[in-house]
């Protein structure tokens, strides 16, 4: 495992026990340069995760508790009167940092929520006519809780595609959870946790995942996986092209985590599910990631010959 990113999986490990799957895969999304969606019930570590993220990659964090009074200009910002001259001065809002945190993404509604959209996509945000360039790197965490849930707005597939990967945690293991009742207070441990790496090492972790290299046989199987959605007869429509490219880099950094500079089946099919489970939506369902995409998911990768 590349040595940098192995501690750093390794110090997330002390904070959320029992999850290093999700871990590894909340790191190849980072380091990818897309945006991680969490999807679990609350109190599960959503939050825990992001802030332990943040404080171990050493970068700019923010945290927003998306509420169902929060509005568009609470989040990027807004242009206000000077007191001399008459003219506007923008005043930048918290999406103006290298990591935010859209904590209970899904309690905003949706005109909020779109708000994130060209943030996300472009890395700049406009106001009044004028385009404001955020922090490099910038990334969004965002936690949402199931939409079941009282007081919830659906995210649309739009915003839904902006984020590379969407993790569940789950419930801990006996283990895991005697360990945490036992251990020391979460919040004491993220306000020691040390920065493992820097803005400048982010950026040259980004810039080798694009270098990693992609053999075409390779490209032949993740083209045939996403053919095996779209002929699926469990999902309403498959993955797009965009869909494609997400889970190629995804796989990049899968296989930049492992040490090596080349890219293998078996990185794709560590990242699919993450990748594609809140962008296929299951026949008879009503939103992407039922619980019936993921093993249908499982299923395919077994049936898919190499």
């Amino acid at each position: 495992m590349n040595h940098e990113l192995g501690a750093l999986v390794a110090q997330l490990d002390g904070v959320l026990v029992g999850k290093r799957a999700q871990l590894q895969l909340a790191v190849c999304c980072l380091i990818a340069g897309g945006h991680l969606l969490i999807d679990d019930l609350p109190g599960v570590g959503k939050t825990t995760l992001a802030q332990a993220l943040a404080r171990s990659f050493g970068l700019g964090f923010t945290r927003v508790q998306f509420t169902a009074d929060l509005l568009p200009s609470d989040l990027l910002g807004t242009s206000m009167p000077e007191r001399e001259g008459g003219g506007l001065r923008f005043h930048p809002g918290p999406v103006f940092t290298q990591v935010l945190l859209a904590d209970e993404i899904n309690r905003a509604p949706p005109k909020t929520q779109s708000a994130l959209l060209e943030a996300m996509e472009e890395q700049q945000v406009s106001i009044d006519g004028s385009s404001h360039a955020l922090p490099e790197p910038f990334f969004v965490i965002a936690t949402q809780n199931p939409h079941d849930q009282r007081g919830t707005y659906a995210l649309p597939e739009s915003q839904l595609d902006r984020f590379l990967m969407c993790l569940s945690l789950g419930y801990p293991d006996a283990a895991s959870e005697r360990s945490l009742l036992l251990g020391e207070d979460r919040r004491e441990l993220l306000r020691r946790l040390p920065p493992l790496l820097d803005r400048e090492r982010v950026q040259r972790l980004q810039q080798q995942v694009l270098r990693v290299h992609v053999a075409p046989a390779l490209a032949d199987y993740v083209q045939r996986l996403l053919d095996a959605t779209r002929s699926s007869r469990a999902f309403a429509g498959g993955l797009s092209p965009r869909a494609g490219l997400a889970l190629l880099r995804a796989a990049r950094a899968h296989a930049l985590l492992q040490g090596r500079d080349y890219c293998a089946p078996q990185d794709v099919q560590a990242v699919l599910p993450a990748v594609a489970v809140h962008r296929l939506v299951g026949v008879g369902e009503s939103m992407p990631g039922s619980g019936g995409v993921a093993a249908e998911l499982q299923d395919m990768l077994q049936r898919l010959e190499l």
